[in-house]
């Protein structure tokens, strides 16, 4: 019975469902969760997992190739280029830097230099999985160390196809096995080229047209089978031309990043991710070799604490090299400082190419597990001694301001491009407007021309109350940071039930969550603009001007209506997988609308380019303005 494929899922998910909760309660985090399971029901505990394991594993770290397929859809091409820098530059530093002193070290410890160059390479290698779950799970992705840390990430996956070619000529026998038995070098780089760029051309040409097929079909099983197949056939394809089936989907996400898809692609595979991710940090937990450790735990204790010891040294160097601050040097070299999945690839394949034999291997093994378990623990010791003491408290370098809201009829959060527009006409037009800022180079510049600006957190209570938000007639949130905006909106609807919030949205989703708290206009940052230089556009493009502002007015009017239509079914949760499906009807409508204007015609009803409406309101000593010949 123990070895049936349905007591062995039992065994699986009965640890995930027990330890996972009780970590997260001991705000140990998921992953540190999943790693104990692995260890509880593995063989050297419970019994419960045996030899299958290791085939188990196989089979999990699909779980990565999925993650990195999220993550590539959630990164568009400019934001690649923008950390173009910190890819090839800070993430080519650090593998070589940390393969050059581990190498040293363990040649100082009288290995031979060709398995410690390959040990070297082995343990400069982080964990892709653990790293980037866990820095999503404490919301620190989108940081600058975090940032930092997912360049690192993605130049060591794209490191391990060099390296892999490389093991061999350290080996004393070539290793012919695999996909690239008896072929040469040139046709392996033109196969991983065409390769690569059979998956963007496919992204572009075959995945959005298919897409659009399956959501006229509106069957959502057949959606998430696609979603599948796509990830498997592009890993499917890497495997067979050497490449790493986690990097050759991650550049399949990329392209897909900016398709109208990309949500609901992610929200299909996302279940599978998560359960997946969970299997592979168990198979780890549970291949951690506590018999070799209990019989040599100084040897093992050393490679873990060494290995990690150099290379948070390495990555807080590098880090400060490249121009980092303190929270995020420190961010990136702790996040880092384990060694990643690949290593037990690298360390097999080290194997086969007799570059060194199972009593290396086995302690290196064990090394690995266990500098990746202890991953969920350096990140609890990072967040609670080390980037307090390293963080600059600003409200200590300034204090902020004492608010005197003098009555004003309006509480205006954030004077940055698009908040000073909005203060500069309200008090043009006579209304006082209290304003609160924290880029104290805003509210130096703001004051020396005479504005009223308080350096403070709109975020704080007591500020909103000093700022007379009880007794103002509206609330304008105008900062650009979306997560920061939402947090102001919700503080102000809790405290101050009763004052209407017009806020600045970033983008669709995002004005989603305000209208869904209640917030009474919001306006997209870039729409208006958007659409003015779409209208000129026109008008450049032949168009006359009555004509093109009367089609601008109507597709922004239709555009308007959809959307406060699927914020309403954004606010009913239940109705959010038909969200997706009204949208791209809402686009045909949108087109549909602007073909059946006809450029020819004058404005007709329209009251804004009446010629009638014109003539008997201009001045009596105002000469007629006849209309253009057409």
């Amino acid at each position: 019975m123990t070895d049936t494929v349905l007591f062995q899922a039992f065994v699986y998910l009965c640890a995930a469902v027990v330890c996972v909760p009780v970590a997260k309660r001991l705000g140990l985090g998921a992953v540190l969760g999943y790693l104990v399971a692995g260890v509880l029901v593995g063989p050297n505990v419970l019994g419960a997992i045996g030899g299958e394991g290791k085939h188990v594993m196989h089979f999990a770290e699909f779980g990565v190739v999925l993650m990195l397929f999220v993550v590539g859809l959630e990164l568009q091409p400019s934001l690649l280029w923008r950390l173009r820098r910190s890819i090839l530059g800070l993430g080519g530093l650090q593998v070589a830097a940390t393969a050059a002193v581990i190498a040293g070290a363990a040649l100082a410890l009288g290995v031979p230099w060709r398995a410690a160059i390959a040990i070297g390479l082995i343990m400069a290698m982080s964990s892709t999985a653990i790293v980037l779950s866990t820095l999503a799970e404490r919301g620190q992705l989108k940081t600058s160390g975090g940032q930092a840390a997912f360049a690192v990430l993605l130049f060591q996956d794209i490191a391990v196809i060099p390296i892999l070619a490389v093991f061999p000529l350290l080996g004393v026998a070539e290793v012919t096995a695999g996909a690239e038995a008896g072929r040469p070098a040139w046709m392996t780089a033109l196969l991983v080229i065409g390769a690569v760029a059979g998956v963007v051309a496919a992204g572009r040409f075959v995945v959005r047209p298919a897409f659009q097929f399956l959501a006229t079909v509106r069957l959502r099983e057949s959606f998430i089978a696609a979603a599948l197949l796509i990830v498997v056939a592009i890993a499917l394809l890497m495997e067979q031309v050497g490449l790493s089936p986690a990097l050759g989907t991650f550049v399949a996400g990329v392209v897909l990043a900016e398709s109208e898809y990309r949500h609901e692609l992610e929200a299909d595979i996302e279940p599978f991710k998560g359960l997946l991710l969970g299997l592979f940090f168990i198979s780890v937990g549970a291949q951690i070799d506590f018999p070799l450790i209990a019989r040599d735990p100084g040897t093992i204790a050393g490679i873990v604490v060494g290995a990690m010891a150099l290379k948070l040294l390495v990555l807080w160097a590098a880090g400060r090299l490249f121009g980092l601050d303190r929270p995020a040097r420190w961010l990136l070299a702790f996040a880092l400082a384990q060694v990643g999945e690949f290593a037990f690839v690298l360390i097999k394949f080290g194997t086969d190419s007799k570059i060194f034999d199972g009593a290396v291997a086995a302690p290196l093994v064990a090394a690995v597990a266990i500098s990746m378990m202890l991953t969920p623990l350096v990140f609890v010791a990072l967040e609670r001694w080390v980037l307090p003491a390293v963080t600059v408290d600003t409200s200590d370098a300034r204090p902020q301001d004492a608010v005197a809201h003098d009555d004003a009829a309006v509480v205006l959060a954030g004077h940055g491009r698009f908040g000073q527009i909005v203060a500069r006409l309200l008090r043009s037009a006579g209304f006082r407007c209290t304003v609160l800022d924290l880029d104290p180079e805003i509210v130096d510049v703001v004051r020396r021309l005479g504005s009223k600006v308080y350096y403070g957190d709109a975020s704080r209570i007591d500020l909103l109350h000093a700022a007379g938000c009880a007794r103002a007639k509206l609330f304008v949130v105008a900062i650009d940071d979306a997560e920061q905006a939402t947090a102001i909106v919700k503080t102000v609807r809790e405290h101050f039930p009763g004052l209407p919030i017009f806020a600045r949205a970033r983008d669709r989703i995002h004005y989603y969550e305000l209208r869904k708290l209640g917030v009474a206009v919001a306006r997209r940052e870039l729409f208006g603009s958007a659409v003015e230089l779409a209208t000129e556009a026109l008008r450049a493009l032949g168009l006359r001007g009555h004509t093109a502002h009367r089609m601008a007015r109507r597709w922004r009017s239709h555009e308007e209506h959809a959307l406060e239509e699927m914020a309403a079914m954004w606010a009913r949760d239940e109705a959010r997988t038909n969200l997706f499906a009204r949208l791209r009807q809402a686009l045909e409508e949108a087109e549909r609308i602007m073909r059946d204007e006809d450029p020819r015609v004058a404005a007709g009803a329209d009251p804004g380019w009446d010629n009638e409406a014109a003539r008997s309101s201009r001045r009596p000593d105002e000469a007629p303005v006849e209309p253009p010949p057409p």
